[in-house]
């Protein structure tokens, strides 16, 4: 009971800054909510995004961030080609936005491919620096300052968040099915998507 009492506190505070970190409307999350609302590769998706945050927490955790700091120029790669790719994706959706016909919800709609999905879904992850400096250099900063063992409880908390998190966008956004199945919702969530690509990547281009 003691080392549960021990244990808790440590993986509560994890699951909260990791779910804090996350939650954020970004990129990766417009992506995985518009594919779970289509219904199309949620599954791989899902593990992608989780997967991907778990590796880059305990890479944090052990020590990796300093290499990060180390080589700023890393990072400015990272973000031109991230910056290029979220304003390209922009774009897409824009057009998609302002197209006519319709879109369908069902899998008689058309269709992404699983490759294209899951490049996507790698680009959005691991071509945006804001997730190299959140998860892996201020979560396992705060992490490491729980000390050699309590950093890994600290960690798993955080992992469990990304987990629970993606796991309740991708396969929980397909409860506003009924609402997507009219063509102008496609066209305002692309609109949003369009504008938060956009929006993002200028930033990044222009990120000091």
């Amino acid at each position: 009971m003691n080392a549960l009492t021990l244990a808790l506190p440590l993986l509560l505070a994890g699951f909260g800054l990791g779910l804090s970190l996350i939650v954020a409307i970004g990129a990766q999350n417009a992506f995985v909510l518009r594919q779970g609302i289509r219904r199309e590769h949620v599954l791989p998706i899902v593990l992608i995004c989780a997967l991907s945050d778990a590796v880059l927490i305990l890479l944090g955790i052990s020590g990796i961030g300093f290499v990060i700091e180390s080589f700023p120029v890393a990072l400015t790669v990272v973000r031109i080609a991230g910056a290029a790719f979220l304003v390209g994706y922009g774009v897409l959706a824009a057009r998609r936005a302002c197209a006519t016909g319709t879109l369908q919800v069902t899998p008689n709609g058309e269709r992404t491919s699983l490759g294209t999905a899951i490049l996507t879904v790698l680009a959005l992850t691991w071509l945006n620096p804001h997730v190299y400096l959140d998860t892996v250099l201020l979560l396992g900063s705060i992490a490491n300052s729980h000390g050699p063992d309590g950093r890994w409880l600290f960690g798993i908390g955080a992992v469990a968040a990304s987990i629970v998190w993606f796991a309740a966008l991708g396969f929980g956004a397909r409860l506003l099915g009924p609402l997507f199945s009219r063509r102008v919702a496609w066209r305002i969530l692309d609109a949003l998507i369009a504008v938060t690509m956009i929006t993002l990547g200028i930033r990044l281009a222009f990120l000091a």
